[in-house]
């Protein structure tokens, strides 16, 4: 959870100008949380409180409290309807918010209950569906096993072309795209090269794309692999006030909490 918020940050300055190299200063003051951060906030606010149940109201009220924070065309119309409805979508804001489902379920069948629960009422495309299904899957695995030949085999056998993916074509031919499909693959395949917490970020922010996006779901999955460097939870802290830490990063603690790490992100 954290570690999409980290991962959103840093990458917020990098959409629409891409920067294809690992060398960059982290936690500027030109990076900010966007939309990302908020639906991740709302996704964990509304797991803990009721399992997901009121997803579409819980997603709307965040909207209206952060509505300035970059959401795509769809989505805001989504929030901003009378009557919202699931509108068949397969972009990858199904996956860049999903990662509190991974901490808060307790075997991999919730986490398939809650991630389609909170994913439905407005990614209901087979592809939204699944990149949020696959991304918490992978987030519950590098939680519960630690084993990365695992989460490997698990995500080959959801997406086969990150078996055959390269670090320097990525670099030099990934594009901009916003779909689960064209781009939860390319984020976990980040995550599988990477060393540590920060080689997920940098390897990631080096590939191009929609790179606030990608880093919110590499990042999620560094964090339950690697965890995060203690510095970087105090650094976060300055991009939100008061009133964002209680109504986002506090149901986020919550969930930790639950998981059994206490006091996760000092407020």
């Amino acid at each position: 959870m954290l570690g999409a918020i980290i991962g959103d940050i840093n990458g917020s300055i990098y959409e629409g100008h891409n920067h294809r190299w690992k060398a960059f200063e982290l936690f500027t003051k030109k990076m900010h949380f966007t939309d990302d951060t908020v639906m991740t906030g709302a996704v964990a606010y509304s797991i803990f409180n009721n399992r997901g149940r009121d997803i579409v109201k819980d997603l709307r009220d965040y909207g209206a409290s952060f509505p300035h924070r970059g959401y795509g065309g769809s989505f805001r119309a989504w929030l901003n309807s009378d009557k919202p409805k699931p509108y068949n979508s397969y972009g990858n804001g199904a996956a860049m918010r999903i990662s509190s489902v991974a901490w808060f379920a307790l075997d991999e069948e919730e986490v398939k209950e809650l991630a389609w629960r909170v994913t439905s009422c407005t990614h209901d495309h087979p592809e939204g569906l699944k990149g949020a299904e696959v991304t918490a899957m992978c987030i519950f695995k590098a939680l519960h096993t630690k084993d990365k030949e695992k989460i490997r085999e698990y995500a080959c056998a959801q997406y086969p072309e990150i078996a055959t993916m390269n670090y320097m074509d990525l670099v030099k031919n990934y594009h901009f795209d916003v779909s689960c499909q064209g781009s939860v693959p390319q984020a976990i395949y980040c995550f599988l090269i990477s060393k540590n917490f920060e080689d997920c970020l940098r390897t990631t922010v080096s590939i191009g794309g929609d790179t606030d996006t990608l880093c919110a779901i590499s990042c999620a999955i560094a964090e339950a692999y690697y965890g995060i460097p203690k510095q970087y939870k105090k650094e976060v802290l300055k991009y939100f006030t008061d009133g964002d830490k209680r109504r986002i990063l506090l149901p986020i603690n919550a969930i930790y909490e639950k998981y059994g790490l206490k006091d996760y992100i000092k407020l």
